[in-house]
């Protein structure tokens, strides 16, 4: 029973579903960046650089049946070995825009905190002798009783 109970504070402790949460946002985002990549920059790069589709630039490596292979997925169904390069240079595109986005938010939280870490904290000054003395006699009058 306190192995059960052990593992139940520690997922429903707020660092736990906080990971869940961000896990969640992370594969979303993840999705976004692939759109935004596969649908949008490698098509205006492509169009820039003269017409070239880079999600079918590949490298035949092994096409032995000399099967005709206009694009990745044919190659794929024909089991022809390709090496991918444009697939590779999306990926790389796709990890630099999350690593930079990632780079703004943690740069974002450190000035939130380094801020955090300069405003004074308030505090009360302690009492000074008199205000404790003061405090103190008056404690004695209410406790001494009145006739």
């Amino acid at each position: 029973m306190s192995v059960f109970k052990e593992f139940r504070d520690f997922a429903i402790k707020g660092n736990m579903i906080d990971l869940a949460i961000g896990v969640i946002i992370g594969a979303a985002f993840g999705a976004i960046v692939s759109s935004i990549v596969d649908d949008i920059f490698m098509p205006l790069i492509g169009l820039v650089i003269g017409g070239i589709d880079f999600s079918n630039l590949f490298v035949v490596l092994s096409n032995p049946q000399n099967v005709p292979v206009p694009s990745v997925a044919a190659a794929k169904a024909a089991g022809v070995a390709t090496l991918n390069i444009g697939l590779f240079i999306n990926a790389i595109v796709k990890f630099t825009i999350i690593a930079f986005v990632l780079f703004m938010v943690v740069k974002g939280i450190n000035s939130l905190k380094r801020e955090a870490a300069k405003e004074p904290v308030e505090t009360s000054p302690a009492p000074t002798k008199q205000e404790v003395l003061l405090t103190e006699i008056r404690d004695a009058l209410r406790a001494t009783p009145r006739t």
